[in-house]
């Protein structure tokens, strides 16, 4: 009878779902084109970046130099002149702009270390960062084999032979496009399980279901598992088809065991919805309490920054948040290829932090359903 009620309590859960035209809206652009936004708009490579060169040698090793900035890292470089300079970086025409000194080739010859200027926009700092390094490594090697013929310096003590695995060529579309889907996971499971206990409230049907014959037990596994189906099928779609098809992201590990894990956050970051329901009064402050949850479970997770690069007390607070083994799990998985045997610790960890909300949250409701009956 216990099953049958709640089957059925989330086929309602279902129809009232799409006639929120609102929300399923929200959920269809939260798995396509937010997907792609996310994964395209912003770029952790250099890429087309403009340059400028001031060039007061205008020798061979100069112009050597100039040739050697091309895409796609950087634009074709601009020949400016030095009172240029100044005016073309305040305008933000130009990301760099390298000064190459008169008597350059002279002073490289004769065995002395002359200076060259680098002018960076460091409005953009991941590519102020990156490109300041490219273009000190594309200048020592091109300076080195003008002198000695080869790239190769004898100075150097080894020879670092670096082997990137799981994403070669460091493309960040492959990194953001997963964790948006992630993230999304997160987002929406909370908002539409916290939703839907407020729009029972402010529309008064929980009064409804309490004159029948249902346990808060029944009222929130139904609205836990209709909501969580919504979800995991926006997923499955995304992974499909906006990041295996359309960003052309290789999926490397199984996509069912993931669907598998997925379907056990879930069921967490659903408890989570309902406890945060059980707080708010109306819908602004679930909003407000979203604001709270949501952002640090994002961004301090590891899907955005590695966690061991946050402070270790940070650390040890998030081995509280399921969404911090749900990232491990899914980087594990979808990057890496790994299977069952080496996910199975954070899957049984994620589960019973899960278990430890849903206690949490059963006890808010049922308190909140004899409050309500008083």
């Amino acid at each position: 009878m216990s099953l049958s009620n709640i089957y059925r309590l989330g086929l309602k859960e279902l129809k009232s779902l799409t006639a929120d035209k609102v929300l399923l809206l929200l959920i269809c652009w939260a798995f396509s084109g937010a997907i792609y936004t996310a994964a395209t708009a912003s770029s952790q490579e250099l890429h087309n970046a403009p340059i400028a060169v001031v060039d007061e040698d205008q020798s061979p090793l100069s112009r050597r130099l100039v040739g050697a900035l091309y895409p796609p890292y950087f634009k074709l470089p601009q020949q400016i002149t030095l009172a240029e300079l100044d005016r073309g970086m305040d305008l933000g025409t130009y990301s760099f702009t390298l000064v190459i000194p008169a008597n350059f080739q002279r002073n490289v010859q004769a065995g002395r270390q002359p200076e060259m200027q680098l002018n960076i926009d460091a409005t953009i700092m991941s590519q102020a960062f990156i490109g300041a390094t490219y273009i000190k490594s594309i200048a020592l090697g091109e300076v080195g084999e003008y002198l000695t013929g080869t790239r190769e310096s004898s100075e150097t003590p080894i020879r670092l032979a670096p082997r990137v695995l799981y994403n070669p060529n460091l493309t960040g579309v492959w990194f953001g496009g997963v964790m948006e889907v992630i993230n999304n996971v997160t987002m929406l499971t909370v908002v539409l399980v916290g939703a839907a206990f407020i729009r029972e409230r402010e529309h008064g049907t929980i009064e409804h279901l309490l004159v029948m014959p249902l346990t808060p037990f029944e009222i929130m596994m139904a609205k836990i598992w209709a909501n969580g189906l919504a979800v995991l099928l926006g997923v499955t779609f995304a992974l499909t088809v906006m990041v295996k098809m359309v960003l052309q992201v290789p999926i490397t590990g199984s996509l069912p065991l993931f669907l598998a894990t997925a379907v056990a956050y879930l069921f967490a970051a659903a408890s989570i919805g309902i406890f945060l329901g059980t707080v708010a009064r109306s819908m602004p402050q679930l909003g407000l309490l979203m604001i709270l949850c949501i952002i640090p479970l994002m961004l301090l997770s590891g899907g955005v920054t590695p966690r061991e690069s946050m402070p270790v007390i940070i650390q040890n607070i998030m081995l509280a948040a399921p969404t911090t083994y749900f990232v491990r799990i899914a980087q594990a998985i979808l990057y890496r290829g790994a299977g069952f045997d080496v996910i199975w610790r954070d899957l049984l960890t994620m589960i019973g932090v899960g278990a430890c909300f849903f206690t949490v949250a059963l006890i808010r409701f049922r308190k909140a359903v004899s409050q309500t009956q008083g």
